[in-house]
């Protein structure tokens, strides 16, 4: 069997993905998505599946797009990375499919994201709809914060003309992310920070979430919902239950390994390797 590794540079996780990879009785032929071009009208490699590991969301979803007009199969699918890629696509998603999320409005001008933010309530989060780690999002705790963040987000480009404004949801110092493997919830861990932002690339500490019937049935659904594949999702927890934030496709695991002493690498192989037969 060959696996191609799609990559962008090789972290902890991509690392420990090969190590797992070598450890079987496969070919690995490793794809750098910095140095790669493709003729679309030819096959470039002949591998059994494609596992997506690109940093950047447009040259995964592309690459993968490639590979699966070539009959090869991509883990996760083009089709999972367009809806969890995208926050309004996921949110959109969720909420067709009646699966709890916090409340999303979306606006083109600034005239209008204003009135959205007045009209989703104060403090609310102003989000980019492509994006990670935390970065770039912004919390209005009022009308005169809305307007400076708007007038900011619209210097910055074309990018940032699309505003994805999200109801603030009050966490109990803390988030979860939950994670899945071809629809079973494998693990969970809390982030739990001072700041309202909890992820662990900006300071969260993670610990061991126990997987709760709950926390299971939700998960299920959202995969079912995006696709399936190896997913992370990240759970609210509200007075009313909990909620989903948002769902990543070529999710991060470095602190969740010994927080829940879950291999998670080693899940996440089997899954690929099943998929490619």
């Amino acid at each position: 069997m060959r696996v191609g590794f799609l990559f962008t540079k090789l972290r902890v996780e991509e690392k420990l993905l090969l190590d797992e990879l070598r450890s079987r009785n496969v070919d690995v032929v490793k794809i750098d998505d910095n140095i790669e071009w493709f003729d679309i009208s030819k096959k470039k490699y002949e591998v059994d599946v494609l596992l997506e590991r690109s940093v950047s969301y447009s040259r995964g979803l592309y690459i993968s797009r490639l590979f699966e007009a070539q009959g090869i199969h991509v883990v996760n699918s083009s089709k999972t990375a367009e809806i969890c890629g995208d926050k309004y696509v996921t949110s959109q998603a969720l909420v067709s499919n009646n699966i709890p999320t916090p409340k999303v409005m979306m606006a083109f001008s600034e005239e209008s994201a204003l009135a959205a933010c007045d009209a989703i309530g104060y403090p609310c989060v102003l989000k980019p709809v492509v994006g990670s780690w935390g970065r770039l999002i912004a919390k209005a705790e009022n009308r005169e914060q809305a307007e400076s963040i708007i007038e900011h987000k619209s210097s910055l480009g074309v990018n940032h003309s699309v505003f994805y404004i999200q109801e603030y949801v009050k966490k109990p110092g803390r988030d979860i992310r939950a994670f899945s493997v071809g629809g079973k919830t494998i693990c969970a861990i809390y982030r739990t920070s001072g700041h309202w932002i909890t992820n662990t690339a900006r300071g969260g500490v993670a610990t061991n979430c126990p997987v709760t019937k709950e926390i299971d049935e939700l998960c299920r659904n959202v995969s079912k919902t995006v696709g399936g594949g190896l997913l992370a999702m990240d759970l609210f927890e509200t007075e009313s239950g909990l909620t989903v934030n948002e769902v990543n496709h070529t999710m991060e695991f470095r602190n969740s390994i010994t927080t829940t002493g879950v291999n998670i690498p080693k899940l996440m192989i089997d899954y690929v390797l099943e998929a490619a037969k």
